[in-house]
């Protein structure tokens, strides 16, 4: 399938951030019926239900005073007034219904609670994508240790519907290179599958080596997505 597929209108995954705001979810979510955003110390992504003038104000009201906020869908609708689109980059969505087997085994063990401030600190280092202090809690994380000390992890994030992501995929600097990505990536996909779902995850259109890897984990296009952020003018 093309990067440029046209998705199937209405797809979870066309709006994945309504899909699990409004359904699996909700508990870590904040708004109304017409848009909803995740709790500050979870994450910044938020999503209205259409692009009705009713729900593109009510998300942007969403956007905080000394903040922003983040899209993250097919088509993003543009911020009403009072509102700044801060940034917009081209995303493209990906999505597996079958992975390769791991090549080598690694320790990978799980993380929770008790591993947030590391997690936390190693997501902050490698900058995999919005991670905040309550990130983990949105789904189960792995992670591989090198003399006790985290080096790489990887999790779910987003519950749409059939569809869970697969997100805060990140290495140590000094840790690159020996495959614990894609090791951690295969588990936590493998888990996805045996729960009977499918994994998806997102990654910026011209991140090559990264589409490259998924491509070779089994994840397909989908389609192209927009990152969108938002900020109080």
């Amino acid at each position: 399938m093309s990067a440029k597929t046209t998705p199937v209108t209405g797809h979870p995954l066309d709006n994945p951030i309504w899909t699990a705001l409004a359904s699996r979810q909700a508990p870590f979510g904040e708004g109304g019926d017409e848009a909803k955003r995740f709790v500050a110390d979870v994450s910044p992504f938020a999503a209205a239900t259409d692009t009705s003038s009713s729900a593109i104000e009510a998300l942007g009201a969403l956007v905080p005073e000394q903040g922003d906020i983040s899209l993250l869908q097919v088509a993003p609708p543009s911020p009403p007034a009072g509102v700044t689109l801060a940034m917009s980059a081209l995303g493209l969505q990906m999505v597996a219904r079958g992975l390769t087997k791991n090549e080598r085994d690694f320790p990978i063990e799980p993380l929770g609670d008790a591993n947030a401030a590391e997690m936390l600190a190693l997501a902050t280092l490698t900058r995999p994508g919005p991670f905040r202090a309550r990130t983990h809690q949105l789904g189960r994380f792995v992670g591989i240790r090198d003399s006790g000390q985290l080096v790489a992890m990887a999790g779910e994030r987003l519950h749409a519907g059939e569809f869970i992501e697969i997100s805060a995929v990140c290495t140590h600097p000094d840790f690159r290179g020996r495959g614990y990505g894609a090791a951690l990536m295969r588990t936590v996909g493998a888990r996805i599958m045996a729960d009977g779902a499918t994994p998806f995850l997102h990654t910026y259109a011209d991140n090559t080596g990264a589409i490259a890897l998924y491509t070779s984990l089994g994840f397909e296009p989908r389609c192209e997505v927009i990152h969108a952020v938002w900020s109080r003018t």
